[in-house]
């Protein structure tokens, strides 16, 4: 019972290298005869001779398209044809002669390929789920003798695909060697590579400053703690979406420490603040001491403070009401796996600011009758009586001055007479002032 089926597979083969080698010369039915023909510069093949009749043969009213298509989408090939008659269209994978399909049937094993069509003119290929071995040159007959045809051609493309197996992953070195990033991607077209920062921050590259190094390869010459970040390997050829991957560089170096102000000045009982800053990775443990090696830890008296920037500390030590004995050296202190470093700070007193307050008399005095203020008297003496002075006082603060009086405005040169007598007056009053300011004050500490 075997034979019969082994018969029909062998029909069945023996049909379709018939199918293909017809084709292949020039008609799938057509009658073998001596014809000469032309091939026109779109594609059709047309008989010369007078028993030929152009006007009742098949022709193709529109060319077979291109077309894209993204892999694993679905793809359409049109073929229009006119004045079909009693031909047969056919479509044929040209690169590898593959019949496809025949007039209604489909003879390809492929199932992800079908047919459609309407009213007999029109007939439409499907390709669902397009792989990359679909692309190619797809083409459309009409058994006519000699064969027409038409062909287009479907362009499958890929999206990036970046190949983590090919790909660096986040990388520790150490400080001035050399460091290499690569990035490998596939896709179709071609995809273009480039690398470029995560926080946007630029590349120092090879003695350039640069946004964006083309090429599936970064390579840092002598790579420092300013290339420590993320970078991103970016992916496209057009065909979206394009892909990235981060890759974090690490640099390791040991602890350096700068100190904004190694001298600080503070009067007793005022609140004062040490700062320091340092740069490590990996992160360093970072503390303060006093000048005797004692490690400072935060309570009333002292808040010891830190706060991180990546690699970068910014420490601080706050002194509350500063004592004679906080007076003195203060050590800022930073240790990591590859080494330590520290800075000093030296305290120093200061004055305090001084206000003080002052009580300012203006006395005037009136002189009871028989009472000599200047010269001899042989029945009184010459004195004044405390009865007779009237007393105006008032409470201010004042801080004595340190440089003396203002000095005194000369008058301008070429001036007028009159302006000149002005000028030495107002001088003379200025001084009859500080007079009596002095002789006030020196009266009040008699006084006292």
């Amino acid at each position: 019972m075997a034979f019969p089926n082994k018969l029909a597979m062998f029909v069945r083969k023996l049909f379709l290298v018939f199918v293909v080698s017809t084709a292949h010369s020039g008609g799938y039915f057509g009658a073998y005869g001596r014809h000469v023909r032309n091939i026109e510069p779109n594609g059709i093949s047309v008989l010369n001779g007078a028993d030929s009749n152009q006007d009742s043969l098949p022709r193709f009213t529109e060319p077979v398209l291109n077309v894209t298509v993204t892999v694993g989408r679905d793809a359409l090939l049109a073929c229009v044809v006119d004045n079909l008659k009693g031909f047969k269209v056919a479509w044929v994978r040209v690169d590898t002669q593959t019949i496809l399909s025949i007039h209604h049937n489909v003879i390809t094993q492929n199932p992800r390929i079908s047919l459609s069509y309407n009213d007999h003119r029109s007939w439409y290929l499907h390709v669902k789920n397009v792989q990359e071995v679909d692309r190619g040159w797809y083409m459309c007959q009409v058994n006519t003798d000699p064969m027409r045809s038409r062909k287009g051609y479907l362009e499958v493309v890929v999206s990036p695909t970046i190949i983590d197996q090919e790909t660096s992953s986040d990388m520790v070195v150490l400080e001035s060697t050399n460091v290499s990033l690569t990035c490998k991607a596939t896709g179709y077209p071609e995809p273009y590579v480039m690398w470029r920062r995560e926080d946007g921050e630029i590349i120092r590259y090879n003695g350039e400053n640069v946004n964006v190094v083309d090429g599936e390869v970064l390579f840092i010459t002598k790579v420092s703690r300013l290339h420590m970040g993320v970078y991103l390997c970016i992916a496209s050829n057009g065909v979206p979406p394009s892909i990235s991957k981060r890759v974090q560089l690490k640099v390791q170096f040991p602890p350096m420490l700068s100190i904004p102000n190694q001298l600080e000045g503070a009067y007793i009982g005022q609140d004062v603040t040490l700062e320091c800053r340092t740069e490590a990775f990996p992160t360093s443990i970072n503390y303060w001491t006093t000048e005797r090696g004692d490690m400072i830890i935060s309570g009333d008296k002292y808040e010891a403070v830190s706060t991180d920037n990546g690699y970068k500390k910014y420490m601080m030590l706050k002194i509350r009401k500063v004592s004679k004995n906080d007076f003195g050296s203060y050590k800022c202190v930073a240790k990591n796996s590859l080494g330590e470093t520290d800075g000093v700070i030296k305290l120093e007193e200061i004055p305090a600011p001084t206000t003080i307050k002052i009580i300012t008399h203006h006395s005037t005095s009136q002189i009871k009758k028989g009472t000599s203020v200047r010269g001899e008297d042989s029945n009184s003496e010459n004195k004044f009586d405390e009865s007779t002075i009237a007393e105006y006082e008032y409470e201010s603060e004042y801080t004595l001055p340190s440089n003396g009086p203002p000095p005194i405005k000369e008058p301008p040169v070429g001036g007028s007479a009159g302006s000149n007598v002005f000028a030495t007056v107002s001088s003379l009053l200025l001084y009859v002032n500080l007079y009596l300011f002095v002789c006030s004050y020196l009266y009040k500490l008699v006084l006292r």
